[in-house]
């Protein structure tokens, strides 16, 4: 008895760590995306455990480019958590720095929508994605809870991505000829207080 006690026991501690053997991120709800770089975005597949069957699309105005105008059509798809294979990639394409890209997620079973960034966004008025910048090097982690009101244990749906940021780039170092004309105007004024 004591023997199956103890096999039961180390069996049920494993459970966790099967059950979520893909990575969840572990700070960020509420969190925007934002182009990070000139590169291409890629989006990679990392797993979920949800019941609930859920397609991840970024979310497109009408002329293509990242957005929301309202029509769900336009919308590039991306993931289906049951039907990608773990590992799969999309190339997302390459957007203008600091745009920021609105990954929506669809639960099938219900209807709802879930978006990353605020919660106002979300039917519920609760954040339905964390966003993890730097999970790995040059790689954001995005992972979605499809529970309307739900856990909040964002294993439903992870994602991760390539030339991303949660905080918008600092402005660029000024270039050279933007200095140099700086020195002249300073030297200039050093000159006319000297006159005076």
């Amino acid at each position: 008895m004591k023997k199956t006690l103890a096999i039961l026991a180390t069996t049920l501690s494993i459970l966790p760590v099967v059950a979520n053997a893909f990575p969840i991120a572990s700070t960020g709800e509420g969190l925007n995306v934002l182009v990070g770089g000139t590169d291409p975005i890629i989006a990679k597949y990392e797993g979920n455990s949800a019941s609930y069957s859920n397609d991840l699309y970024l979310m497109l105005d009408s002329s293509g480019t990242p957005g929301d105008d309202g029509i769900a059509s336009n919308d590039m798809f991306i993931f289906n958590n049951h039907l990608s294979a773990v590992g799969s990639t999309v190339t997302l394409g390459s957007f203008a720095i600091g745009t920021e890209l609105i990954f929506r997620l669809h639960v099938n079973n219900t209807g709802y929508d879930f978006f990353t960034g605020p919660a106002s966004r979300n039917p519920d008025a609760h954040e339905h994605a964390r966003v993890e910048e730097n999970w790995a090097v040059d790689t954001t982690l995005v992972s979605f809870e499809d529970l309307y009101g739900g856990a909040f244990v964002y294993n439903d749906l992870s994602f991760s991505f390539t030339n991303t940021v949660t905080t918008p780039p600092e402005p660029g170092v000024p270039e050279p000829a933007s200095l140099a004309l700086l020195g002249i105007g300073l030297v200039g004024l050093r000159a006319l207080r000297r006159k005076a």
